[in-house]
C-alpha cells in the first residue's frame, strides 16, 4: 500500500502501511533496498529464500529487516522483489524468497549504508490495516 519516509535529523525513520502483515513486512524490506540502492536498476536474475523468527512482531520486524540489509550489504546481493510468507506457533516465522541480482555498485546506484535497524520508536498496529514504523541507524 504505501511507504513514508518521516523526518528525522540522523537516520532513515520509515512508516509502511499494508492489508496484511505479508504485504507490510514486504514493503518495509522494500524500504531497506529503497534506502540502499536504485531499485528500478536491480534486474531478477537469482532467487535466494531468506527465513527469519522472532518471539513478537517486534523481533520479527527486527530480525527481517537486519537479514535484508544483511544479504544487501555484507553478501552483495541487490533485491529486486519480495514473496513474503509468515506463521505463527510459539514464535513467529517469516520465509522469503527475494530475485535479484549480485550487487554493482555504479549500476545499481549505491546511495548509503545502513548500519543497523533498532527497536527506538518501533511500532506495530493490527486494525483493519497493519502499520508499522521503525528507524533505520545510517
Amino acid at each position: 500500500m504505501s511507504i513514508k519516509y518521516l523526518e528525522h535529523a540522523t537516520d532513515a525513520f520509515i512508516e509502511v502501511t499494508g492489508s496484511t502483515l505479508e504485504e507490510a513486512f514486504t514493503l518495509a524490506a522494500e524500504s531497506v533496498v529503497d534506502v540502499t540502492l536504485d531499485k528500478t536498476t536491480i534486474q531478477e536474475k537469482e532467487q535466494k529464500t531468506l527465513e527469519v523468527k522472532g518471539k513478537d512482531l517486534r523481533y520479527l520486524l527486527l530480525n527481517w529487516l537486519e537479514e535484508v540489509n544483511y544479504n544487501l550489504i555484507t553478501k552483495g546481493f541487490a533485491i529486486a522483489r519480495f514473496s513474503v510468507k509468515i506463521s505463527k506457533n510459539s514464535d513467529y516465522s517469516l520465509v522469503s524468497t527475494v530475485y535479484g541480482e549480485p550487487i554493482d555498485l555504479k549500476k545499481h546506484n549505491f546511495k548509503i549504508e545502513i548500519k543497523a535497524p533498532t527497536f527506538h520508536l518501533m511500532e506495530i498496529k493490527q486494525d483493519e490495516i497493519v502499520t508499522m514504523r521503525y528507524l533505520l541507524d545510517l
